[in-house]
């Protein structure tokens, strides 16, 4: 069989699109074709009953009997751009025929083509708006709803709406709110409410009287499903404060309010909060408002059992906290119903409370308060949890408020704020990460907050935040270090978590740093006086030093400080002996040590062959005394020597008896004594020379009667309790490191309490100076200098001039000499005070 052909449609004559030769029954063919399938014959088509359709009224009617209008409305929305551009050419040029049918027809062509935006931007630029205006006087209510409803379709692309109040929209648009047509008044109204967000359009819109219009549908109770809309285009209008001022003056703001209250129409409800809401954002209207008592009317609004109300009127209440007449009046009434809705089940309504609390509550004492008389504590740290960001963050706002009392902040505190408080300092939105911050600097001044939030795992966020771009959440929560830095459980934890090295990168860069990183980091160093004076070298006289102090040596900027319990954990090393503080009163240890926990000394070995116990010594829990005394008078630990009160007790004893097993009882009550030593917190050895040291200037130096004379006193008992004068040419005869060699092997740790030290070198001598005069109350800083330098530095007014009575000299700054005149007072500056720091 042969191939079947198809056969081809032959095209239609040229001369049929001529629109010279077109006439009643060509033009029925040319219609017909608009059905085609070939694009090319639908544009020539198109085309050519375009330039027949412009020749006259005669040609249009023509064509809209022979149905071409509906087969160009299916043309509209064709695939090829060209049919579509042709096809609504026809429609336009066949909109200006008077014909009412025709204007019927088109405009519904229209107003289904402008749902597309595409289409709208064809209609615009093809010039379609001004026609479409002028058909809304037309006699047809068929065209009139048709136009209107094209137009507002169209008005919602900012070109039409802009082009449409130079062409006077608004006349023919309020004249369409009187037609008896409940739909063409709806249209009308949508229409305004669009073109009346710009302010051009509300000022032409007062200027014809159409707020008046508007007043009128909302007092006709039979208009009564228009009045959604009328209240939408009155609340753009009420952004102006001439339109504001106008219907205050014409009474139909108070209208308005008393309508809005008898109503029990949510939708009206809702969007009158909203009008009212729009127009507070001005001062001048916030003002108006509030002398015709709008705080009553938005109050009431609150308790209306429909969500959108609520959160409507909440961001109403929001809006005129700005003025402070409306936040006291606010405070007196709306924050209980405020607080109420934060229990709420819909997270928009929580979050347009919780944020018109924030604004009430800011610069706002009273009103602080009153949230708290209100119970509104418990939920608003409830809040911190919650799932919008806009709630969590603005919660935390209202906190931070309440905490500039101190009452309320420790009720805040008491609540579990702090460790509320951890989340949202983890959050990935800069705004509630920010409020966080802030909420933690105002809440984290006391020491059993700082400890919930240290518990609570929340530094470790709270440094993640200093790593932040952006500026605010950085800010706060440098803000917040710097109050967390306070004690110096707290600063040690926050060194350990990397704040130190992040506030210096921070400090470094001109871009990044601010007054908070700067006090962070300078607070942080303060209640971590080991970390600053390794880092640093320097400790001024208001860094008291406390027990729990240690030297450990100068070290880099970056390095991380090992806490003094995991350095005693370390082996004995040749490194810089580790030099620590700790003269805890004998009355302290001994309640420590009487603690029914059973902490004893033990807990504060220096020692790491006692301090890891193992679990190998709780699997064998019986110790004779025989095998401890088999152990070597100079190995012997510090913990073994502390323990020697126990051992006293059981000398007595025959040996039969020191081996004999012991009963279940005991195994479980020692098993019970390990465990507690082990989950009591660490504590170092206390150093009772140390002690007697402090004791004994107390008594010596304390009554001189100068500081002059105490200062030199304290020198000569310090170089005295450290191996006394040497002379410059003998001092590297001064065998110190051989003796600090000696009682770091003794200890079995680099760790060595200072007291131990009688042969003690310049730094060593220095440090034992700035411990003692802390303790007495004499001013020093201590400085470290190079190759084991270090000194002390103290301010003393000199005697006035002979002869002179009644002269205040500025204090002058010394160096002490420790070291070859104890005592020796160096100017600073003076060459003998530099050869001193450098010999």
């Amino acid at each position: 069989m042969g191939k079947k052909v198809k056969k081809e449609v032959e095209p239609p004559p040229k001369d049929v699109f001529d629109p010279l030769l077109i006439e009643s029954k060509t033009a029925a063919t040319v219609v017909l074709m608009l059905s085609s399938p070939e694009e090319e014959v639908l544009a020539k088509a198109c085309d050519a009953i375009y330039k027949f359709a412009s020749k006259g009224d005669e040609n249009k009617v023509t064509l809209l009997g022979l149905g071409a209008v509906e087969r160009l409305y299916k043309l509209i929305s064709h695939e090829d751009p060209i049919v579509r551009r042709n096809a609504i050419m026809v429609f336009g040029i066949m909109a200006s025929n008077q014909d009412v049918v025709i204007h019927e027809f088109a405009t519904l062509c229209l107003a289904q083509m402008a749902v597309e935006y595409t289409t709208k931007v064809q209609i615009f630029e093809q010039g379609g708006l001004e026609p479409l205006i002028r058909l809304l006087d037309s006699p047809d209510p068929d065209v009139k709803k048709n136009s209107v409803e094209c137009i507002y379709l169209l008005v919602q692309d900012f070109q039409s709406r802009a082009a449409v109040c130079e062409l006077n929209v608004i006349p023919p648009l309020l004249e369409l709110l009187k037609s008896e047509y409940p739909v063409i008044q709806l249209l009308a109204l949508k229409t305004l409410e669009v073109i009346s967000r710009d302010r051009g359009t509300r000022i032409i819109l007062g200027e014809n009287q159409g707020l008046d219009c508007l007043l009128k549908i909302l007092e006709t109770n039979e208009f009564n499903d228009l009045h959604v809309e009328a209240l939408a285009v009155l609340g753009n209008c009420l952004e102006d404060v001439h339109a504001m001022q106008l219907i205050q003056q014409t009474g139909g703001l108070k209208k308005l309010l008393s309508f809005v209250g008898d109503s029990t129409v949510p939708d009206i409800q809702k969007n009158a909060a909203k009008a009212i809401a729009k127009a507070a954002y001005d001062s001048e209207n916030r003002k108006i408002l509030n002398e015709e008592e709008v705080e009553n009317c938005l109050i009431n609004l609150l308790e209306i059992d429909n969500d959108g109300v609520k959160v409507a009127a909440s961001q109403a209440i929001s809006a005129m906290c700005e003025d402070l007449s409306s936040k006291r009046a606010f405070g007196l009434q709306g924050i209980p119903q405020l607080v109420e809705l934060l229990s709420s089940n819909n997270e928009e309504v929580k979050e347009a409370a919780v944020i018109a609390l924030a604004n009430l509550t800011t610069a706002s004492p009273s009103n602080s308060s009153a949230v708290a008389e209100a119970e509104g504590i418990e939920p608003l740290v409830k809040t911190l949890n919650a799932q919008r960001d806009g709630a969590v963050a603005n919660a935390a706002a209202v906190l931070t408020n309440m905490a500039t009392q101190e009452p309320l902040r420790l009720s805040v505190q008491s609540h579990g704020a702090m460790s509320a408080l951890t989340e949202p300092l983890r959050s990935t939105s800069s705004p509630v990460q920010s409020r966080a911050g802030l909420a933690v600097a105002a809440l984290g001044c006391d020491a059993d907050a700082r400890a919930e939030l240290r518990n609570a795992g929340g530094l470790g966020p709270l440094v993640d935040l200093l790593h932040s771009k952006n500026e605010e959440v950085r800010r706060n929560a440098c803000w917040a270090v710097m109050v967390c830095a306070s004690d110096e459980l707290t600063a040690v934890e926050l060194c350990r978590l990397g704040a130190l090295d992040v506030l210096e990168e921070i400090n470094l860069s001109t871009g990044r740093k601010n007054k908070f990183s700067e006090a962070a980091l300078e607070k942080l160093l303060d209640n971590n006086l080991s970390q600053k004076y390794s880092q640093m070298g320097y400790l001024s006289s208001s860094n008291v030093i406390t027990d729990g102090f240690y030297d450990y040596g100068q070290i880099k900027p970056g390095i991380k400080l090992l806490s003094l319990e995991e350095l005693s954990m370390q082996e004995l090393t040749d490194r810089r002996a580790i030099i620590f503080i700790n003269a805890k009163p004998r009355e302290d240890v001994l309640a420590v040590e009487e603690k029914p926990q059973n902490s004893s000394y033990e807990q504060t070995t220096l020692s790491p062959s006692v301090s890891r116990k193992s679990s190998r010594e709780k699997s064998s829990l019986m110790v004779s005394p025989v095998e401890e005394k088999q152990e070597p008078p100079g190995r012997r630990s510090s913990f073994s020597k502390s323990s020697s009160k126990e051992k006293g007790l059981r000398k007595g004893k025959g040996k039969k008896e020191e081996e004999k097993m012991i009963d279940g009882t005991q195994i479980i009550s020692k098993v019970q004594d390990e465990i507690n030593q082990e989950n009591a917190q660490w504590q170092p050895p206390p150093d009772f020379i140390l002690l007697d040291y402090i004791n004994d200037a107390s008594k010596t130096i304390l009554p001189l009667t100068t500081t002059r004379e105490q200062v030199v006193a304290l020198a000569q008992f310090v170089a005295d309790k450290m191996g006394g004068a040497i002379e410059r040419d003998k001092l590297h005869d001064f065998s110190w490191e051989l003796h600090i060699s000696e009682i770091e092997y003794e200890l079995k740790s680099n760790v060595v309490p200072i007291g131990k030290v009688k042969k003690g070198t310049f730094y060593h001598r220095a440090l034992l100076f700035k411990v003692i005069a802390d303790r007495i109350g004499i001013g020093c800083s201590l400085v470290r200098g190079e190759y084991n330098r270090a000194w002390n530095e103290v301010k003393l007014v000199d005697d006035s001039p002979q002869g002179v009575t009644g002269l205040l000299l500025p204090p002058q700054e010394y160096i002490v000499d420790l070291m070859f005149e104890p005592g020796f007072l160096m100017k600073q500056g003076s060459a003998e005070a530099d050869q001193y720091k450098r010999i």
